[in-house]
């Protein structure tokens, strides 16, 4: 299912949202400007690698430069343009209205917090995988956490495809982001079954923390909302 657009407007513009799609923006074109082989060095520089903090084994365990600092980089890193895409679009789509209600500063630690949170499941569930992990999408994971409480009833336009046919639906926020949050989840035990601790190639245990911690932030950050019940 492809989310087209929701139908919740909000008060204020999305500065921060649009600010956190620049500075991916510029992170991307950066990654771009290096060859493949200098891209590959790069990711295993600021990517999380979990096993540089579990196994001694790990080349990098003890003298990685830079310490903890990819739990943060990592978060604006992207492994190609439809990776890119595909976060940045879900981050416009459902970051506007959690920001509008959380404010523009409190929304870049709430999504901050929500990337560290899903860095830190992705570590605990995958230790010993040597592959580096990159991508926004467990922070975004976070900010859909905090709309589905926060907007149950709001309505998204979805694409969902029917075999060689494509229809759209409106779908309650709730069901379209209870559905993914399963995926992530049933695909996340699938891949821990079949390789036992090392990652794949989508960090879906990455996406079940940042969303989980997005659910349990969400009352430290969330403001009242002064709008009528009817509104939503």
């Amino acid at each position: 299912m492809i989310p087209l657009r929701d139908v919740n407007p909000n008060e204020r513009p999305p500065t921060m949202v649009i600010t956190l799609i620049a500075l991916n923006a510029l992170a991307f074109w950066w990654e771009l400007s290096f060859p493949a082989a200098r891209q590959e060095a790069m990711f295993l520089a600021l990517g999380l690698v979990p096993a540089r903090y579990i196994d001694p084994a790990d080349p990098g365990f003890s003298h990685f430069p830079g310490g903890y600092l990819p739990f943060l980089t990592s978060m604006f890193l992207h492994g190609g343009f439809m990776h890119f895409l595909g976060n940045m679009w879900f981050l416009w789509l459902f970051g506007d209205n959690v920001e509008d209600r959380i404010g523009h500063a409190k929304f870049l630690l709430f999504y901050v917090l929500c990337g560290l949170a899903a860095g830190a499941t992705h570590l605990a569930l995958n230790p010993h995988s040597a592959v580096p992990t990159i991508g926004a999408s467990g922070a975004i994971a976070g900010v859909m956490g905090a709309y589905a409480i926060t907007f149950p009833r709001a309505q998204v336009l979805t694409l969902i495809p029917l075999g060689f046919f494509m229809r759209t639906m409106l779908l309650p926020a709730w069901v379209f982001l209870g559905f993914w949050f399963v995926i992530q989840f049933f695909y996340g035990a699938l891949a821990a079954a079949a390789t036992h601790g090392q990652a794949t190639g989508v960090a879906f245990w990455a996406h079940v923390g940042g969303f989980v911690a997005g659910i349990l932030l969400r009352p430290l950050f969330m403001r009242p909302d002064p709008r009528p019940r009817e509104w939503y």
